[in-house]
């Protein structure tokens, strides 16, 4: 795990040198990218969330491609189209933006259905149809997409088919007070953000791989397993959700929990790992009733009391 614990310090050595704080942001970040998952940043404007997604890309020697959803665009924009070549009286493939490594989808909810459905295959099954003819992705592959939670002119609701396709979901938070200090001090005399150009790439495609089947290799136990698949089945079965979680969230959950040990530097899973990421994996999900969702509650208390409420293996 050694491999693991150095890319990890690496990539938070350069990624700090602007994001003040967000720990907990950028350890999610890192292990949905050892987890094979893609993420979706949500959080009010001017919190780094472009930013972040923008540094973590530079941060690793991949290609990076950013698309901003706006309500006009279309899925031949994302995905590419096919062009007729005068010359050679042949059609040939224009490949689209999504043909990168990392994929930053800003403002994701901004776009209609049918250019959100596009993402569907890609996300997926890394792979793109189009005309009848299936285009692979280059791996790594990693999406960021970002979203508003606050402004609803002009925008759409992700499909629930497309929620279930990030493997995690990172609500982020104002700074706190000190850590705002930190951020004035830090810019006060760096309006353009110069220092952005220290950020180095740290880690290649290579071996961003090769801490991915490290990854795989985590041990987790059988009963760690039945633990996830009793916290998942509740979901499905509670009086507070309308809507329950899928198979892919339990094996999402495994495969986080499996991440979040190597970077920790351990070769196996605790349960401690399935509570920590229990929720980024499953707040995007699932649904509240129509009642909780009137009496103020949040998907945060539900996941918490199930987790209290199921008996954690010995």
């Amino acid at each position: 795990m050694q491999q693991i614990n150095i890319a990890v310090s690496r990539v938070r050595e350069e990624l700090h040198k602007l994001i003040i704080g967000q720990d907990e942001m950028l350890e999610l970040l890192i292990a949905a990218l050892f987890s094979g998952g893609h993420v979706l940043l949500e959080g009010v404007p001017g919190i780094a969330k472009t930013l972040t997604a923008k540094l973590m890309a530079q941060a690793m020697e991949v290609d990076f491609s950013r698309i901003q959803f706006t309500p006009d665009l279309m899925p031949s924009d994302v995905v590419g189209t096919t062009v007729f070549n005068m010359q050679q009286s042949s059609f040939s493939f224009n490949a689209g933006p999504v043909f990168s490594n990392v994929v930053l989808i800003d403002e994701i909810n901004r776009a209609p259905a049918k250019t959100q459905a596009a993402l569907f295959e890609v996300m997926e099954e890394y792979q793109v149809t189009v005309d009848g003819e299936t285009y692979p992705m280059k791996l790594p592959f990693f999406v960021i997409a970002t979203q508003n939670p606050i402004e609803q002119e002009g925008t759409y609701k992700l499909p629930e088919a497309q929620l279930d396709r990030f493997l995690i979901k990172i609500n982020l938070q104002y700074p706190s007070l000190d850590e705002e200090k930190l951020i004035l001090r830090r810019f006060r005399s760096d309006f353009g953000m110069a220092q952005r150009s220290t950020v180095r790439p740290v880690f290649n495609a290579q071996e961003i791989q090769e801490c991915q089947a490290l990854v795989q290799q985590v041990h987790i136990k059988d009963e760690l397993l039945d633990y996830i698949a009793a916290i998942v089945h509740d979901t499905r079965n509670n009086g507070d959700l309308f809507l329950g979680a899928s198979p892919r969230a339990s094996l999402a959950i495994m495969k986080m929990a499996k991440a979040i040990a190597a970077m920790r530097g351990r070769d196996f899973v605790t349960p401690d790992d399935i509570q920590y990421v229990a929720y980024p994996v499953l707040n995007h999900r699932v649904m509240l009733t129509p009642e909780r969702e009137m009496e103020g509650y949040t998907t945060r208390e539900v996941v918490q009391a199930i987790i209290q409420k199921i008996e954690v293996p010995r």
